[in-house]
């Protein structure tokens, strides 16, 4: 009996995984785009509709060399991201209406911490952590490419 408490008690501990909602996009299932920056090509996935934008890089494991996810807003404003359900780091760069890169971020793993532009903007694009930096793009280079 005592066992049986004790494994009662060590399976009500384990965190339950968060469900995956019903019209969940696997890679591969995203509009593509490729964009350049700095002369570099991007492979970016478009998440361009409230539901995609929502669902970002959600449950990813891994992000492929120079892939990424950009996402379109309707509107250009201040628009704030997070990583709740994101198991992997990334970095994220706020872009403008003009395709200039206004900010650039890093963001934790599993975190919601709001991670907020400067300047307003229509794009941002995320990549794996450090890529930016790697790759020698700052604030203020031009992404090519990006869908109007």
């Amino acid at each position: 009996m005592l066992a049986g408490t004790i494994g009662s008690h060590a399976a009500a501990a384990q965190p339950l995984a968060p469900e995956m909602p019903a019209n969940f996009k696997k890679k591969g299932e995203f509009p593509q785009v490729t964009l350049t920056v700095n002369g570099i090509k991007i492979a970016a996935e478009v998440a361009a509709t409230q539901p995609d934008r929502e669902q970002g890089l959600m449950f990813r494991s891994s992000l492929g060399k120079n892939e990424g996810m950009l996402f379109i807003f309707d509107e250009i404003a201040y628009h704030c991201f997070w990583m709740k359900n994101t198991e992997i780091p990334l970095s994220i760069a706020y872009i403008t209406d003009n395709g200039t890169i206004t900010d650039i971020q890093e963001m934790a793993a599993e975190t919601e911490d709001n991670h907020c532009p400067t300047q307003s903007g229509k794009y941002a694009i995320e990549m794996a952590k450090g890529w930016f930096s790697a790759n020698g793009i700052k604030a203020g280079m031009q992404m090519q490419g990006l869908p109007r």
